[in-house]
């Protein structure tokens, strides 16, 4: 019952109190009777207002008992809502240390690597093939990846035998959830990626410059659904370009032209005239199709524009195209890829000196470009194994300016997956082929190589 049904009551309670007297006197005056004495109605009076004093103060102190319920009730209503704001602020402070908390975790840089070693059997290295084949260390690398505040920061560190390298180098700001700005030693936006490729070595691409080559400069980065699109500025390579600071432009984890070859000079010399790219627009585009859960197909077209440099004054020009497909169903992988290329030298140079893994090599300034790759990820439970990655690459270049003979190179493998531990089995046979005894620029025969591979990745 609340506070006015109370009151209501209590009223109520008065008035009957105050017309009891009424009704009892009107009670006894009826015919018949014998009429009172004054005296007998004066003392039947005093006892009936007695009688209504104790209720009027009953009723007084029921009165008195609602109020007082009546302000606990507000008290605690009170109370109640100063509870409530306060927890309501707490949780606001909550809130706001969770977000800090997680803000926190979120910064910070991670540290990774590999470490990798290699068997090669060689046919077309006599003393390899007598010593039944060769046992190499490969590389440490070092992989440093992570976020401070708003900016991203991701780069690899190789060590080689022979010399050290970085692969990439870069800085990342998100605009949004798809779009990101990289600046730094960054990747060149052309053809399949992050690899035209499943095996050790690469596509022919690779040995080109086409294929996972990073640059110096600023590429922005749409990452959506279905669309992927990259623009890239880069000012020059990863080595400073004509004129870098350092002591070899061939200490190089990407192929870069280093210069132009003269008639006469050698496949693996020192170029007398040395060149480099420079002011290099380039852009990527592709678009993924999901006919269904099983297929998924990426189509896409790359295109690549900048300036030769000599020492002193530009030299030319090149710029490369591709078409290209990548599609996966169910646990295949299918990559093909179609690309050109073309250096405009002045003077008509038909061959380039380029400079990668200490050593200096010769490229057709102009050629076509093809790949052909399926794989097929096979999962098992093979004590430590848990995964077979089944492939076959196919490369081929051709149409190369100069006449000079045409380059295929073909690799049937398998990537076995244990724990943290992933090695490669790969048989190649290729012909003018770098790494597999030839050269881009060669006129060699073919060749075979079996390599394993393996590495800890941590």
């Amino acid at each position: 019952m609340n506070a006015s049904t109370r009151a209501c009551a209590l009223a109520l309670g008065i008035a009957a109190a105050l017309a009891a007297p009424c009704a009892a006197a009107s009670g006894t005056s009826g015919q018949g009777k014998t009429a009172k004495s004054d005296q007998q109605k004066k003392a039947d009076m005093a006892a009936r207002i007695e009688i209504m004093q104790k209720q009027i103060d009953m009723l007084q102190k029921q009165l008195d008992d609602m109020r007082a319920q009546q302000t606990a009730s507000q008290q605690q209503s009170s109370d109640t809502r100063k509870k409530l704001d306060t927890l309501a602020k707490d949780n606001k402070k909550t809130k706001a240390k969770v977000a800090k908390v997680e803000k926190k975790q979120k910064n910070g840089i991670t540290v990774g690597g590999a470490m990798r070693f290699q068997y090669s059997y060689e046919d077309y290295n006599k003393n390899n093939v007598h010593r039944t084949g060769d046992a190499d260390f490969d590389i440490f690398r070092l992989n440093f990846r992570g976020r401070v505040d708003d900016i991203e920061l991701q780069a690899e560190w190789r060590w080689f035998q022979y010399m050290s390298a970085v692969k990439y180098a870069w800085l990342g700001y998100d605009f949004s959830k798809n779009q990101q700005l990289q600046v730094g030693l960054t990747r060149i936006p052309f053809g399949n990626q992050p690899y035209n490729s499943h095996n050790y070595f690469f596509s022919s691409n690779y040995y080109l410059g086409l294929e996972d080559t990073y640059h110096m400069g600023v590429e922005y980065v749409y990452s959506g659904d279905p669309w992927n699109v990259q623009l890239a500025f880069f000012k020059n390579d990863g080595m400073g370009g004509i004129d870098g600071y350092v002591s070899n432009r061939s200490n190089s984890y990407s192929y870069n032209v280093v210069g132009v070859r003269s008639p006469g000079e050698g496949i693996y010399a020192d170029p007398q005239h040395p060149a480099a790219s420079i002011n290099t627009a380039a852009a990527r585009v592709a678009y993924t199709f999901k006919p269904n859960d099983d297929l998924k197909i990426e189509l896409g077209a790359s295109g690549l524009h900048g300036g030769l440099e000599g020492p002193s004054s530009s030299i030319g020009n090149y710029s490369a195209y591709a078409l290209h497909m990548n599609a996966d169903y169910k646990r295949l992988n299918v990559q093909a890829q179609a690309s050109r290329y073309d250096y405009n030298v002045d003077g008509g140079a038909d061959r380039l000196a380029v400079g990668a893994y200490a050593f200096y090599d010769t490229i057709a300034a102009k050629a076509d470009s093809y790949t052909f790759n399926v794989k097929y990820h096979q999962p098992v439970q093979w004590g430590p194994v848990h995964g077979l990655d089944f492939y076959n690459d196919y490369s081929l270049i051709t149409n190369k300016s100069g006449q000079l003979p045409s380059t295929f190179m073909n690799i049937l493998g398998v990537g076995v997956s244990a724990g943290d531990l992933y090695t490669y089995f790969d048989f190649v046979t290729a012909r003018n082929q770098p790494f597999i005894g030839g050269s881009m620029a060669g006129d060699g025969k073919v060749e075979h190589r079996f390599n394993i591979n393996f590495g800890f990745y941590f």
